[in-house]
């Protein structure tokens, strides 16, 4: 009989073996679970379970056939909720009350929320009906974003400059949402980059928050999709503080635990800082293994414990040592992958180059996280060298392609 501690991660992508990686180290039996059998990190689990993580009455089935003693969706958006409702049903170690993950994995309930406490929030609105948004354009301060409520990745984003391209941006955003719910919501034109990392709360206090820059690509087929990240952040100090403040206020009302959490926020031009979304996982594009190289602090591995119920250790505020990027790897169009050109004055500064794909590859165009190919670290010792390479990066780092 198995006497090991049984850890369900859902989702299969390769943003699940550091959670693998971590759960073997503390010698907890794997299960990765999802409706893809051939996703790459099933290949390094000790068992796989061919479940629709967005199900949750079948995945609480499977947890219970499997009786695992802990579950986990980290940087896998589409199984947070899947996560609380099985850890609710089942009583097993979970990052806070189910109906509190279901408000921070809706945007509309969340913009709700932070509305009815008092938060600095943009006017935003949840629909299902794009008549009805339609209908309600005036309330808005023109441009707007539209996205889904409940997609990831940027995928169904738009901003839209006119409430004649409304429902265009509408119908997008729905191809998106698998409960057809969209959200319109002010434009914040921000001052400087916005912030996409990751902090963690132990018993719900936030022991360690970081913030970065978030950098996008305007060629991308999708010019939402983040293309890289620095830290860090360019947000001010005050505002910073008052973002763990509200965060830490935030966790509280929502009677959170311990748990990772990806955290966008930004800075108006106006001055005013913006929690834009605080969910209960790791974030893609490996943020949380990032904060790890810059820092010490092993978020990966205190998400783990904390899913099976292991006292968290280590997680305290630390500062960056020097200053470091990540740049994710990506083609602007479509075509046949045939090498990846890093500059020579750059080399030095490469900490880890992960390049997913061979030579021949057909690749697509970066209109979404799943068209990346890969990820490459970069550490500096000066603030000012990091940004002159994050302001051109193609000027040292090439995709190439034909």
């Amino acid at each position: 009989m198995n006497s090991r501690k049984k850890l369900m991660v859902l989702g299969g992508t390769r943003f699940a073996l550091p959670v693998i990686r971590a759960a073997r180290e503390l010698g907890l039996y794997v299960i990765t679970a999802d409706y893809l059998p051939d996703n790459y990190a099933h290949r390094f689990a000790d068992e796989y379970c061919n479940v629709s993580i967005v199900d949750c009455e079948a995945t609480l089935k499977a947890a219970e056939e499997k009786n695992i003693d802990g579950i986990i969706s980290f940087a896998c958006d589409p199984g947070v909720v899947t996560a609380a409702y099985v850890a609710d049903k089942l009583a097993l170690p979970s990052c806070g009350p189910y109906d509190s993950v279901c408000i921070l994995q809706n945007k509309g309930r969340f913009r709700r929320f932070l509305a009815e406490h008092g938060f600095n929030v943009p006017v935003a609105k949840g629909y299902t009906s794009a008549e009805k948004a339609l209908g309600e354009a005036d309330m808005f301060h023109w441009p707007v974003i539209v996205k889904p409520v409940d997609s990831a990745g940027s995928k169904g984003v738009s901003k839209v400059e006119k409430p004649d391209q409304l429902r265009d941006a509408i119908e997008y955003a729905l191809r998106f949402s698998r409960r057809g719910e969209f959200i319109v919501e002010d434009f914040i034109t921000q001052k400087g980059c916005s912030s996409d990392s990751d902090s963690f709360s132990v018993d719900g206090e936030l022991k360690f928050v970081s913030f970065n820059s978030q950098l996008f690509d305007k060629k991308a087929v999708n010019p939402y999709t983040p293309a890289a990240y620095s830290w860090p952040s360019t947000i001010s100090e005050a505002n910073r503080a008052e973002l763990r403040a509200e965060i830490q206020r935030l966790l509280g009302l929502l009677n959170m635990g311990t748990s990772v959490y990806n955290i966008e926020a930004r800075e108006s031009m106006e001055g005013k800082a913006y929690i834009m979304e605080c969910s209960p996982r790791g974030g893609g594009n490996r943020l949380s293994e990032c904060i790890e190289f810059a820092t010490g602090v092993r978020l990966v591995e205190n998400a783990v414990r904390a899913a099976v119920g292991m006292p968290a250790v280590g997680v305290e505020q630390k500062e960056n040592d020097g200053f470091w990027a990540e740049m994710i790897l990506h083609s602007d169009r479509s075509g046949v992958f045939d090498s990846l050109f890093i500059d020579d004055s750059i080399a030095a500064n490469v900490f880890e180059r992960d390049l997913w794909i061979e030579p021949r590859t057909t690749v697509g165009g970066f209109s979404a996280a799943n068209e990346a190919i890969g990820t490459l670290v970069l550490r500096f010792d000066s603030l000012e060298r990091m940004n002159e390479v994050m302001a051109d990066p193609e000027k040292f780092v090439r995709v190439r392609v034909r």
